[in-house]
Order: structure tokens, then C-alpha cells, then sequence
């Protein structure tokens, strides 16, 4: 689902948190809010048809160059959760995307994301597949 706002496209993705996310004192382990993150980035390419059927069957792959994430509040267990992906800049080869893991409109973790799209063999930077371009920009 994309929701716009200021004119910027967000994509979002509803989550839950389960006990296998959470630590010992019952709160969100902050590795998994990158999971979360992942989770939103990957339904947001599905939604423009780029499941993981065109990413196996591709000479390329996309993987993570950079990530910066800034905690804010913490989620806890049970918590109802939305991760949110925005594209910010698109890249030859890469996608930056601006991230954000919401409780409602309680803002949990703000993230920067930079993706870079690999040459499965070499693992070498790879222009962004002209379909990608397409559907991304429309």
C-alpha cells in the first residue's frame, strides 16, 4: 500500500512483534528493526511486480552498501508495527531509501538505506534493470 504524503510516496508494511523479536526484557532487539526495514523494502518491490521469482531468476541481485538507523522508542511485544519505504534517490546502480518503523503515528525507528544492484558472480555494481527504472518512476 502507498500512502502519499508532502508528495513523497511511502510505501508501507503492517507487522506484528513476536516473542523471537524481542530480548530478555520484553522489548524489540534493535537488529530487528533492520528486519523490519528488510521486510518493507522487499513488499515494496513485489508490489511493482518484482517479487523474489524475478531476483532468483536474474543475473543480479540487490544487497546492502549502507545502512544508518536512529532508535527512538521502543517496541515491545504484540505490538502492532507499520515499516514504511520511501525512495529518496535512484541511482545507476543503487536505490537510497528512507525507512521508518511506526507503533500508529509513534515514530520507533528512523532509517537510511542504501541498495546496490550486484552482479551475482563478480558481485560488481550492475546498472538497475531497465523494468525496475520504469515501474519505480511511474
Amino acid at each position: 500500500m502507498m500512502r502519499n504524503n508532502m508528495a513523497n510516496s511511502y510505501f508501507e508494511w503492517p507487522l506484528r512483534v513476536y516473542i523471537e523479536d524481542t530480548d530478555a526484557g520484553g522489548i524489540v532487539y534493535y537488529v530487528n528493526y533492520l528486519k523490519f526495514m528488510e521486510r518493507a523494502r522487499t513488499e515494496y518491490l513485489r508490489s511493482l511486480g518484482f517479487g523474489k521469482q524475478f531476483i532468483f531468476n536474474s543475473a543480479l541481485m540487490f544487497v546492502v552498501r549502507a545502512v544508518h538507523a536512529e532508535y527512538i522508542q521502543p517496541a515491545r511485544l504484540d505490538d502492532e508495527l507499520t515499516a514504511t519505504a520511501r525512495l529518496v534517490k535512484i541511482g545507476a546502480a543503487s536505490l537510497h531509501m528512507e525507512q521508518l518503523i511506526q507503533r500508529n503515528d509513534e515514530l520507533l525507528c528512523k532509517g537510511e538505506v542504501e541498495v546496490v544492484c550486484v552482479d551475482k558472480q563478480s558481485m560488481k555494481p550492475q546498472r538497475l534493470p531497465k523494468e525496475i527504472v520504469s515501474a519505480i518512476k511511474h
